[in-house]
This record gives C-alpha cells, structure tokens and sequence, in this order.
C-alpha cells in the first residue's frame, strides 16, 4: 500500500517536470519586462510627491527651490492653532472691523465673508480659511491665537509661532511673514517644505476633516442675538474629480501663480505633494493629477 501511494507520487513529479520543461522552451514562464512608468512633466515651476506612509520620496522637480506659496500658507496658519493645548474648538470669536477691513485693503485677497460682529467658533473659522481661503479667518486666527496687548503685536507673536513649528518640522528654506500668504517679500517655502508641513498637519482629525469637506453650510450668532449660515465650498478642484482626494489647500497669488498642495488615498496607499507656481489654475489641476497617478504608480 505504502509502496503504491510513493510510485503515484513519483509519476506526478516526474509529469510535473515534464510539464515544467515544456512550458520552460516554450518561454511562457520568462517574466514579462516590467512597464516603466514615465515621469510626468509639468507646468509649475516646482513639485514634489512623496508616499505619505514610508515618507519615500516620490517625485521632484525644484523641490528644494523657495517659491512664493499663496495660500497654502493657511495650512500652516491651521497647523499653529490646531497644535494649542486646550484647544477649544467651540470658542466662540467675535468678528473685528479689522477683519474685513483687510480685505477691503488687499484687494486681490480671498474672503469667507465674515460679518462684523457676528460670534463664530474657532472651528468655524478653520472652515471659513481652509475652503473658501478666507482671509479674514485667517486674521481672525492670528488675533485669537497670538499673544499680546494689541492686534499688531498678537499678529506677530502668531507669525513667530508659525515660524517656530516650520523650524520644528524641518522645513529649513521656508519663512513665513504672513498669516494668510499675502506677503511682504518673506514669506516663501518649497514643494518639499510643504509637503512635510501637509503630512504632519494630515495627522489631526479636525484638519483631516475640514480639508476633505466639499462644502459646508455653517450657523453663526449674529450681532443682535439672531443667526446667520455661512455657506462655504471648497476651492480644492481635485475634490469630486480625483477618486480618493483626502484634501489639502490651494493657493495663488500674484508671485505664487497657482498652487496646490493635494493628498489623496488609494487601496490603503496615501500619496500628498505639492506644485508651486503653475501657469493657470487648469493646469495646476492637471499638473496635481499627473502627480497623483505617477505617485500611485511608482
């Protein structure tokens, strides 16, 4: 009995080596030359795509290069305040003069439309700066966050915050002058700066959830005790056209050109990135995308 199971056996290696030979001359087992996957080209001036999980590098093009950064300052302006001990998200802010005022004198600036005296919660406010890119939110932030007797001085205490947490993550070629990306001829990072700020920013749930928000409709108490709703939509166009986009924050500028820093998740991979200085908002778009899908490749 024993002898028959082990002569069975014998029999089926042997077809096996048979078979294995055949299909070994016949080359169906040489492995097919790997499809290369070509790097993309670009409009912008500068870009960088890493994996978000390994931190591997994925791409570059000027990556180390400082460039003006538009709004996607904001996203270390949420940063700052996301990383207050005792953060209250719920605090209540009163809406400045001063806010809107700001935008009046910056005519170029983005806005959230925030109504003098209206009360709105610093969660709230993060919604008005990171969809809409407001830039009185962002004021509104700075004046909450930063330390001093007046407006000026907590502006400035605030912008030394966002300095001391750039310092903190490593991004060695960037500066920040101001709170919103408007600057006043110091306020520039890199694609790879960038990218390294959206990665550690990415790790806080209430970023991670305003930056993947299409569009949100917000209540805030009015001045004589009413309501008011904020209706806010995100400037982000990779959000409903990019399968798996998870945020970050657009950014444009008269020196900035167009910007995006993006993150976007596929079959449990997370890729982020950012392009600095493309040539028109379609492009920033396409050059984001490209970036993408080279980053998913790879």
């Amino acid at each position: 009995m024993i002898t028959g199971i082990k002569g069975v056996r014998v029999r089926r290696a042997a077809a096996a080596v048979i078979t294995a030979g055949a299909v070994l001359s016949t080359g169906a087992l040489t492995a097919a030359p790997a499809q290369a996957v070509t790097k993309p080209t670009i409009t912008a001036k500068g870009g960088y795509v890493m994996n978000n999980g390994t931190g591997k590098s994925l791409y570059t093009k000027a990556a180390d290069t400082k460039l003006s950064t538009g709004s996607t300052t904001k996203i270390m302006t949420a940063k700052v305040v996301l990383s207050q001990s005792n953060l209250n998200l719920d605090a209540k802010v009163t809406v400045q003069k001063a806010y809107s005022d700001y935008i009046v004198d910056n005519n170029y600036a983005s806005s959230a439309h925030l109504i003098v005296g209206d009360k709105v919660t610093v969660r709230q406010l993060l919604y008005g700066l990171m969809l809409p890119s407001g830039c009185d939110a962002a004021y509104a932030l700075a004046d909450k966050f930063g330390s001093g007797s007046t407006r000026a001085a907590r502006v400035k205490s605030f912008l030394g915050k966002m300095n001391s947490t750039a310092k903190s993550l490593g991004m060695t070629k960037t500066h920040f002058d101001s709170f919103d990306g408007i600057g006043h001829g110091s306020n520039y990072s890199t694609p790879r700066d960038l990218t390294k700020l959206a990665s550690s920013a990415m790790k806080s749930s209430t970023f991670r959830t305003v930056v993947k928000t299409k569009s949100t409709k917000q209540k805030a108490t009015t001045k004589s005790g009413g309501y008011r709703y904020y209706n806010w939509d995100n400037t982000n166009p990779l959000l409903g056209t990019y399968t798996g986009t998870i945020g970050v924050k657009t950014g444009s500028g008269p020196e900035a050109k167009f910007c995006l820093v993006f993150a976007a998740t596929r079959n449990g991979k997370t890729v982020i990135g950012t392009v600095l200085a493309s040539s028109t908002i379609a492009n920033r778009t396409a050059d984001a995308k490209k970036l993408l899908n080279y980053g998913f490749a790879v």
